[in-house]
């Protein structure tokens, strides 16, 4: 017999935790399982065991709403993340409700049945379950593998080479000389960690520089909120000081970019030796937040390089030696770890295959819906962060409207619901206005995004409040339909 419940949630990540909170919140009625593919939850902050692996959003905006962030760091350990996500899931019993090891391979909606058959791999074992609406939770980054390009010469370097996804935990890197290729905030992480826990020198080789910003891992804000106010008050104070400072940061970048270059180039020459070619390693060609700007808290990475630590070297790879990497400018780079800090791979649904009626579904064809859901796909949301300001904010807002969805549907006897895409009334734009590689990449295999609301993805939290939290379930980009098709008896 198929298992069948009225809400399956794919990964136990934040995102997940977040979705399954909301359902028990404000649909107490509604059945739910989280299947998650590893042996634990977090996600992102269980799979990344890098040194210095932190967030590089304040906490108390990537914390949930549910859950107040209390402590003053605002910018905490990968550890400490885990931990609060986990606490998050045990006291709230989310954690009954979570199947691990539980690979999902597919997806499929039915018409006549009018639910999703959910195919997965158990301990290697082939398992289905039935669900009337499916949130799909998994991030949007493969966890297999990170992106690694093909260097000449690889195989001739005898010390070793690591990508972060994948970093030996039992890795001994005292006293030895290391090269980070990258400039993301990966790189960004793992340099200072990497000086202040032992390495000999550490060199971040880039192909071309990023924005870094610098702010204090300790909020003073924080301190005095929480200090002189209750707990309560105080996360509600924080929260909205950091939502709304990030708001304006990003704003006045695109607005004022020629202004923040300035402003971001002036930290980071305050905080480099005197003659410290900033230009070069610290001054990119793109404006701030065209990519995701990388964050330094309290300016650690400026202080490596200070300090003789860490140093950076703006060039291109011309092959792998036995000791090192040689440049296009002939310098060669002596190592004796590698670490390829060069990106992500893009992907969707967690690698799971999305059929309809049996037939495979062309995802390029799809227009994103208030960024939660797909044009012509029944019963289904997805969650995709925000990439400039903290995943949570948007994963919170998916949550409360999938709830808001479902208790429509049902006090109106409602059971199947799509966004209709609008046609040739909304032009077609890329998913995205946004341009790191693992995007620029994965283009033409993403959904569209659309000119204009709801079907324009956006970027902007206090704009979504009004669309997502505030506006209405029943517009007229959704068809809400009635089917009577019998459920399932549970095995």
């Amino acid at each position: 017999m198929t298992e069948h419940v009225d809400v399956v949630i794919v990964g136990a990540g934040i995102s997940g935790i977040s979705a399954a909170w909301h359902l028990q919140d404000r649909c107490p009625g509604k059945s739910y399982l989280i299947l998650e593919r590893r042996e634990n939850l977090g996600g992102t902050w269980d799979l990344f065991k890098y040194p210095g692996i932190r967030s590089d959003s304040d906490m108390y905006t990537l914390g949930f709403r549910f859950k107040p962030w209390t402590n003053e760091k605002a910018i905490a350990d990968g550890r400490s993340i885990w931990q609060y996500v986990h606490d998050a899931a045990t006291e709230n019993g989310i954690d009954k409700h979570i199947r691990f090891r539980h690979r999902v391979i597919s997806a499929d909606w039915s018409d006549a049945d009018n639910q999703w058959t959910v195919k997965v791999e158990r301990d290697g074992e082939p398992a289905e379950i039935t669900a009337s609406f499916v949130m799909v939770c998994s991030g949007y980054y493969n966890y297999d593998e990170g992106f690694s390009p093909v260097f000449a010469g690889a195989e001739d370097f005898t010390g070793t080479i690591i990508h972060p996804q994948h970093w030996p935990e039992d890795l001994d890197y005292t006293d030895k000389k290391i090269v980070v290729i990258g400039s993301g905030a990966t790189a960004v992480t793992l340099i200072p960690a990497l000086v202040d826990s032992g390495a000999g020198h550490v060199t971040m080789l880039q192909r071309s520089p990023g924005y870094i910003g610098s702010l204090p891992d300790v909020d003073p804000f924080a301190v005095q909120t929480n200090k002189y106010l209750p707990t309560k008050v105080a996360f509600v104070a924080n929260r909205w000081k950091a939502i709304l400072f990030s708001t304006f940061q990003y704003q006045l970048a695109r607005r004022f970019p020629g202004f923040m270059k300035k402003t971001l180039k002036t930290m980071a020459t305050r905080r480099l030796p005197a003659d410290f070619d900033v230009d070069k390693h610290f001054t990119p060609s793109y404006n701030p937040w065209d990519e995701r700007l990388c964050l330094a808290p309290n300016g650690d990475l400026f202080r490596a390089i200070r300090h003789g630590k860490a140093d950076v070297v703006t060039d291109t790879i011309e092959r792998f030696t036995e000791s090192g990497i040689k440049l296009t400018s002939g310098e060669e780079l002596p190592a004796d770890i590698i670490v390829t800090a060069t990106g992500l791979n893009m992907q969707l649904f967690g690698g799971a295959s999305i059929t309809m009626n049996g037939e495979p579904v062309d995802l390029t064809r799809s227009m994103t819906y208030k960024g939660l859901m797909l044009s012509g796909i029944p019963n289904a949301s997805i969650t995709f962060g925000y990439t400039n300001a903290s995943w949570t904010l948007k994963a919170d807002l998916v949550s409360e409207f999938v709830c808001r969805l479902l208790n429509y549907m049902d006090s109106h006897g409602f059971d199947r619901v799509v966004a209709e895409h609008p046609g040739g009334s909304v032009d077609e734009m890329p998913f995205m206005d946004f341009t790191p590689g693992y995007f620029r990449r994965a283009m033409d295999e993403l959904p569209k995004s659309g000119s204009r609301a709801p079907w324009r993805l956006k970027q902007n939290y206090l704009l979504d409040l009004r669309l997502i939290r505030q506006g209405r379930v029943d517009e007229e980009s959704l068809r809400f339909t009635k089917h009577r098709v019998a459920k399932p008896v549970n095995a």
